[in-house]
């Protein structure tokens, strides 16, 4: 992705609700017993928010790996390692699966052993463990929040932003969840960052120049994870950028009038595919990277 794309991204997507959002996070800190953090496993750092990190210093924290479904599952093992060698309990998630909760009501009990032993000894009965769940926009915190409670309290979407105020959720007698919006910061630290989190849809597609974002998606897959694309599409990958939109247009019949190819539409499936998980499971950032 070009400079210049990336400069409007960070300039023009921080919407004034994540301003009033950093906010109220920093307030509600204080009422709670336990941080919670969501990060797309697909682009684990990218997705972890430097200003999070700062309002949650000195609180029990957890993550969580979502959509580790649609990442690969090798490097979603090694974060979990990565995490867990610095203190933090880690989990992989595919929170639109119910079932999938289990081994998070035990981690929060473990995390939380320290609160809910103190709170025996004072002779403190049904106080539920209190957790804030944050995370940036579009890695699923709603979805996860849902999920956990076994019903649509939280507004979900695949968009960034559909979150745009806190609420208190109850679980059960035992641990009550604060929803709050998705934030990112101001300014990124690389163009890298930008760039994944503009892969994973977690920065408005709107900012986003569609074409070159998809150019560069396409040449992450063939260095990274050769072949997924030919296998996909049915398309040689080793083609130069343009030829190959062009053949993927052909193959899938994306044309206009006069069989001409429709590009916006290519780029569309193409990102659309990465996303949903149709071209593989694919991680972009692997933990090695960041020793």
């Amino acid at each position: 992705m070009s400079e210049e794309v990336l400069k409007k991204t960070k300039i023009q997507w921080y919407p004034g609700h994540m301003t009033k959002a950093r906010r109220e996070m920093k307030e509600s800190v204080k009422l709670i017993d336990l941080v919670i953090e969501i990060a797309d496993a697909r682009a684990v750092m990218s997705s972890l928010n430097p200003d999070i990190n700062r309002i949650a210093n000195g609180k029990v924290r957890m993550m969580i790996l979502n959509k580790s479904d649609l990442a690969d599952e090798a490097v979603n093992k090694a974060w979990v390692e990565y995490f867990q060698g610095k203190g933090i309990k880690c989990i992989c998630l595919d929170s639109r699966k119910n079932n999938s909760m289990n081994p998070v009501r035990k981690a929060i009990e473990e995390v939380c052993s320290d609160k809910i032993e103190r709170d025996r000894k004072r002779g403190i009965k049904g106080r539920p463990v209190r957790a804030m769940v944050v995370g940036i926009p579009n890695v699923g915190k709603s979805t996860f929040i849902n999920s956990f409670s076994g019903k649509s309290v939280a507004k979900t979407g695949n968009k960034p932003g559909v979150t745009k105020g806190k609420q208190w959720i109850r679980i059960d007698k035992n641990c009550e969840l604060l929803d709050t919006p998705g934030i990112l910061w101001s300014k990124f630290e690389d163009a890298a960052t930008g760039e994944h989190l503009a892969f994973i849809g977690s920065i408005s597609d709107e900012v986003v120049e569609q074409t070159d974002l998809c150019i560069e998606l396409v040449a992450f897959l063939k260095t990274k994870y050769p072949g997924v694309l030919s296998e996909r599409f049915g398309v040689d990958e080793g083609l130069e950028a343009g030829t190959f939109l062009n053949e993927v247009a052909d193959k899938r019949k994306l044309l206009k009038k006069g069989s001409e190819p429709d590009y916006d539409r290519t780029v569309r499936v193409i990102i659309d595919e990465f996303r949903s998980g149709k071209i593989g499971r694919i991680s972009i950032e692997n933990p090695e990277d960041y020793q």
